[in-house]
């Protein structure tokens, strides 16, 4: 009988290690589970060391943000409210509510609320959801397509809710996203600018300046018009009367390139001797940057120009027409969040009658002082190469500058 005891004392330590290893092995294999468990079930928390990897999933920012009492955890109950904002989340899983101002050559220009006017690149954004009637431009293979609806974008797709039915397209084939749209008048959108100085005493001047732009833009197209003129009086009389109208009309086939089916330039100033010059023609061009906070592009085509001079010598004609080859460059870049430069520089090449050679450029710092008001600083110069000489024998100076002060009102 005393074999059993050493049996005993052999065999239970041998159970034990048994039982053991067989706990440890059943531990092992649920914690597997629920490892795997983690990508089927949006409700299940996913611990911090695995937030790096669950961050490639669609919507696992989201779901990661905190819940209202009753949801239950579902990561679409704590989807931020589009009532009377956009949203746009970061890849970093940062939301910024606000206003999209503009979406266009993979940069988002967005209003926030909180850090005011930010632009963000397409990678660094997750996600995008839309208040109110946005219009897109798609890339498709047979040219853009325009779409107008509620828009929502996450990090494959593009989601348009319309009047229609509810339309997908992948994120990469994304253009453009232009505010509104809803109606024709959501399209326009311009800025009225005056200009007015007054001296007395040993010499009376006064200075008045009026500017004008007016834009039309959707995807597809955009019409500009633009107007500047002024008119000086020393000890009342007239030392500057000149006034300068363009209009340009641009149809986008595709991305970067446009076609420009008409531009008209017309322009007077007695003062260089020109009642009158108009110039009309047609081209093409290439936006080398095309971004809410950056643009810069290159045009140019024939044209055919007609001038009037203000007088002229006995045996010269008052009026000249000619063929002219037009080219110019528009730039325009956010220096600061209040601070916008830009720059454009035409010059034409014509007859010797019509001057030859004639440019105008004209750079304006603008100072943003509210939201819809704005201190404009610029300087015009205009170049005439060969002006025409007048009655009397007396030549135009070839280059006139200006400065220019004034206060512009956006609508």
């Amino acid at each position: 009988m005393n074999h059993y005891p050493q049996a005993a004392f052999v065999m239970v330590p041998r159970y034990l290690v048994l039982l053991a290893v067989t706990c440890c092995l059943s531990m092992g294999a649920r914690a597997a589970v629920v490892v795997d468990d983690r990508y089927d079930d949006e409700n299940t928390p996913t611990p911090a060391a695995d937030m790096a990897e669950a961050d490639r999933l669609p919507g696992f920012l989201l779901a990661q943000a905190p819940t209202e009492p009753g949801t239950g955890g579902d990561w679409e109950a704590v989807l931020p409210s589009t009532d009377r904002f956009d949203w746009l989340q970061t890849t970093s899983g940062e939301w910024l509510k606000g206003e999209l101002k503009a979406l266009y050559s993979g940069s988002f220009e967005f209003d926030s609320k909180k850090f005011k006017l930010r632009t963000l690149k397409m990678e660094d954004v997750a996600r995008y959801l839309g208040h109110g009637t946005k219009r897109i431009s798609i890339e498709t293979p047979t040219g853009n397509q325009t779409v107008n609806g509620v828009v929502t974008i996450d990090r494959q797709r593009v989601i348009v809710v319309t009047d229609k039915g509810t339309k997908s397209f992948d994120r990469s084939l994304l253009i453009s996203i232009t505010p509104g749209a809803s109606t024709e008048v959501d399209n326009w959108s311009g800025k009225i600018s005056f200009g007015l100085n007054y001296s007395s005493g040993n010499t009376d001047q006064t200075d008045k300046i009026g500017k004008l732009l007016i834009r039309r833009r959707t995807p597809e197209n955009r019409l500009l018009i633009n107007y500047l003129g002024r008119i000086s009086e020393v000890n009342d009389t007239e030392t500057i009367n000149n006034h300068r109208l363009n209009m340009l009309y641009d149809v986008y086939p595709e991305r970067g390139f446009f076609w420009r089916p008409i531009f008209l330039d017309y322009y007077q100033d007695r003062f260089q001797n020109i009642d009158y010059r108009t110039t009309i023609g047609f081209g093409a061009g290439y936006h080398l940057f095309d971004k809410p906070s950056l643009t810069w592009n290159i045009s140019g085509g024939p044209a055919y120009r007609v001038i009037r001079y203000d007088s002229v010598q006995a045996s010269e004609d008052e009026e000249a027409d000619t063929p002219a080859l037009v080219v110019g460059t528009f730039f325009d870049t956010a220096l600061t969040g209040t601070i916008d430069f830009k720059t454009l520089y035409n010059f034409s090449i014509v007859n010797r009658e019509s001057g030859s050679y004639t440019h105008q450029a004209r750079a304006t710092f603008s100072i943003e002082l509210t939201s819809i008001i704005d201190f404009d600083v610029s300087l015009v110069w205009d170049r005439t190469r060969d002006p025409q000489p007048r009655s009397d024998g007396s030549l135009p100076d070839q280059d006139d500058f200006q400065w220019l002060l004034t206060l512009g009102l956006e609508f």
